[in-house]
């Protein structure tokens, strides 16, 4: 009976970690794709931003304009950055937390804006991990500066 019980409390352990660990995982992969992602804005990468968008990506922007569809929002960011050509913005992930199913992420944290309406302010994400890469749902930005 001991025994039994060792043995699956073992196996429940390794799962827990195994599960943690997943989840850190992801988190270092959300991180790193915001990273790149902030990397292709500085770069005004159209490309190198929207690969991470899911093709009904939903964004708000500071001032609470809201657009639907990677297609048109690609489109916004091409006019932003054809008329404001040092326009800067950088996200700093302040916390990310991946659901318990493993396919949903929140992330949390600041933005800040060079050349814009804005200074900054708080963000959100809505992630989903599709066929094992996380893609960007949705975004909603604050001005708060």
């Amino acid at each position: 009976m001991f025994k039994c019980l060792l043995l699956i409390s073992v196996l429940v352990s390794g799962h827990c970690v195994s599960a943690q660990s997943q989840a850190q995982t992801d988190v270092d992969i959300i991180k790193s794709s915001r990273s790149a992602s902030n990397t292709a804005i500085a770069r005004h990468d159209i490309d190198g931003m929207s690969k991470y968008w899911l093709p009904n990506f939903v964004q708000t922007i500071g001032r609470g304009t809201s657009s639907t569809g990677k297609d048109t929002i690609i489109a916004a960011w091409k006019k932003l950055f054809s008329t404001n050509s040092k326009v800067l913005y950088v996200r700093t992930p302040g916390d990310i937390t991946i659901g318990d199913n493993g396919i949903m992420a929140w992330e949390t944290g600041t933005w800040t804006a060079k050349n814009s309406y804005s200074n900054g302010g708080n963000y959100s994400a809505m992630w989903r991990k599709i066929d094992g890469t996380w893609k960007l749902q949705a975004e909603l930005f604050v001005s708060l500066k």
